[in-house]
């Protein structure tokens, strides 16, 4: 029998989850020597499994650094436990920083609330990564999220573009990377059933019933009617050079 075939399913999909890691890493070069990666870990699966993979690359790479940061946003109705993701964190050798934060709803604006709590949770993550010195601040963006935005942005703004794997800022001295943009949604929901991740207290009260929660439902319809579409959409971004800016 296949040694493979001998392993757990636990230890298969970590395999396949470290081997996608480090394709994305390898091909959008994510991650250099000497580099310092700022984790944005909001407590939910994602995150978590971006923060476990990040830690195991950089055990058997060993020259670079990783740290975690959590925003905490007061007027935001959602809750996580930060004394869970303290030990996550221990247990991975990762420095965590907790950070608080709020933003104040404007009615006469058109920025709506899921703008503002973006817009403030990035800033946070910018002003810190900037403070420690980090060259690379890392999200925890999946394969499912790159392609959806891709087709939103065909839909609702007759752009082809998504969020790069690797975006360098141009205001000031860091990059932005998302090392799971290879790794489908489906195999970090699977992970985080085996790991028994803590889920959030709370969810976010408009992470519902958005144009983006449609979009997942045309994209589910996309690949049920033709298996190759998640790899063609995917390949049609990298064509297109739009996997790094």
């Amino acid at each position: 029998m296949d040694s493979i075939q001998k392993l757990q399913p636990k230890e298969v999909l970590r395999r396949k989850l470290e081997r996608l890691f480090c394709e994305a890493v390898r091909r959008y070069e994510l991650i250099a020597p000497a580099d310092r990666v700022l984790v944005a870990v909001s407590g939910g699966k994602d995150s978590l499994a971006l923060l476990e993979l990040m830690a195991a690359f950089r055990r058997r790479r060993g020259n670079f650094e990783v740290e975690a940061m959590h925003v905490r946003l007061e007027n935001v109705d959602y809750e996580t436990d930060t004394t869970y993701l303290q030990a996550f964190a221990d247990a991975l050798q990762v420095p965590l920083h907790v950070v608080g934060g709020r933003f104040e709803p404007d009615a006469q604006s058109e920025r709506t609330p899921c703008f503002l709590c973006a817009w403030t949770r990035r800033k946070l993550l910018f002003d810190k990564a900037q403070e420690l010195g980090c060259t690379k601040l890392a999200f925890g963006h999946h394969e499912d999220d790159l392609l959806t935005t891709a087709l939103m942005n065909l839909t609702f703004n007759g752009t082809f573009a998504t969020m790069p794997a690797r975006l360098r800022m141009r205001k000031f001295p860091l990059t932005l990377i998302r090392p799971l943009c290879r790794i489908p949604e489906a195999d970090l929901r699977e992970w985080a059933q085996l790991q028994a991740y803590r889920p959030q207290r709370k969810t976010c009260p408009y992470e519902h019933g958005s144009k983006r929660t449609d979009m997942s439902r045309i994209f589910s319809e996309l690949e049920a009617a033709n298996p190759e579409a998640r790899y063609n959409l995917r390949h049609a971004l990298e064509k297109a050079g739009k996997m790094v800016e």
